[in-house]
């Protein structure tokens, strides 16, 4: 239990959560009765049940299989990367963006056991690549899924109306991948002996990670939950006392956080004109308020006084890009790269990415309009 304690005492982003929200408690209208219903429980779960899942296919030891197995298949940097950075991006559009870096991240990690290679910035682009990617259908991520629910728009209809902006961010993101990564012959280390894994961990943690995604289909996130939470208590216990529990606080703190934020008189004051915002002014508003409370919570704060449009859909789906609190995957990326200089690094690519993003973004919808 040491090491649970130990990571949430060594947390900074938590910690520093924890001070904002106590100074944004001071002067907002919000009661203590009111905080439980901030939080999103049900993305709360989910991602618990993300993470334990994560755990015991990584403990299982079969990324290193699949580890292996990509070393022996590509042999140069660039190759490489662009096929972990499409692979992102596609699992994204109908597996949500979450998903796709739990599955991906792990796997891109334990390539450190057989070669030399940039990880840090490997895992940085599968950040830019779920976000790119996640945009184009109605189940990519929470946003879309949101907008999608209230406009009654139908799935082939709502596709189309995101394909220009997908097709466009993902081919940038495709040329920046093959210029940020060169052409050089992959480093291997020395042979190893073919990689050990449980069969038995593994199969139940995919059987498991199966039913999970369909019980988030047929809500019943819950029950799935605790049956995850039973098998790996009776099989591997490792699992629940190794996953990143103090994330699941941060994500916490955060709606919290954001409640709180809304709930500043000043901020209460002026939220009224949002409706009276026209195109440009709701585009650059989405994608600022995606810089600082996420794109998410600004999606469903923006849809109190705004219909689910097209410009509203583009817009917080661009704020993905830039400073790290603009998506969600973005915290799981680097929380998950474990290694500290990937959090200033990442700035280096999503910002730019964010400025090209708005950039033609408008100009498509102008375009289109």
């Amino acid at each position: 239990m040491s090491i649970v304690f130990r990571s949430f005492l060594q947390d900074r982003i938590l910690h520093l959560l924890l001070v904002l929200g106590a100074l944004l408690f001071i002067w907002s209208d919000v009661s203590i009765s009111d905080l439980p219903q901030a939080v999103d429980w049900h993305t709360i779960i989910t991602l618990t049940g993300l993470l334990l899942l994560t755990k015991g296919l990584e403990n299982s030891g079969y990324f290193d299989v699949l580890g292996a197995r990509l070393m022996g298949r590509f042999h140069h940097e660039r190759a490489l990367a662009l096929f972990m950075v499409l692979a992102a991006a596609l699992l994204s559009t109908f597996l949500t963006n979450d998903v796709a870096l739990f599955i991906l991240v792990p796997l891109t990690l334990t390539l450190r056991k057989y070669s030399r290679l940039p990880l840090g910035r490997l895992i940085i682009f599968e950040a830019l690549a779920v976000n790119a990617g996640s945009l184009l259908t109605p189940v990519g991520n929470p946003q879309n899924i949101l907008l999608w629910s209230q406009s009654g728009a139908g799935v082939a209809s709502f596709i189309w109306q995101m394909l220009p902006l997908f097709s466009v961010l993902l081919l940038t993101l495709m040329a920046l991948t093959w210029w940020s990564f060169p052409a050089r012959t992959i480093e291997k280390h020395t042979a190893q002996a073919s990689p050990e894994w449980q069969k038995p961990l593994f199969m139940t943690s995919l059987a498991l990670y199966l039913l999970f995604i369909a019980a988030l289909e047929w809500h019943l996130t819950g029950a799935a939950l605790l049956l995850i939470f039973a098998c790996y208590l009776v099989m591997a216990r490792q699992v629940l006392l190794h996953i990143d529990w103090s994330l699941l606080l941060v994500f916490i703190v955060m709606f919290i956080d954001v409640r709180l934020l809304t709930g500043l008189p000043l901020l209460q004051a002026h939220f009224s004109a949002v409706s009276q915002l026209g195109q440009g002014g709701v585009y650059l508003l989405a994608i600022a308020l995606s810089q600082v409370i996420s794109n998410v919570p600004t999606t469903i704060l923006l849809l109190q006084k705004l219909p689910p449009s097209e410009v509203l859909a583009w817009a917080v789906n661009i704020g993905g890009f830039g400073l790290l609190p603009g998506s969600l995957a973005n915290l799981i990326a680097l929380r998950m790269a474990q290694d500290r200089r990937v959090w200033w690094q990442f700035h280096l690519f999503s910002v730019p990415m964010l400025a090209w993003a708005m950039l033609v973004g408008w100009g498509l919808l102008q375009l289109f309009s």
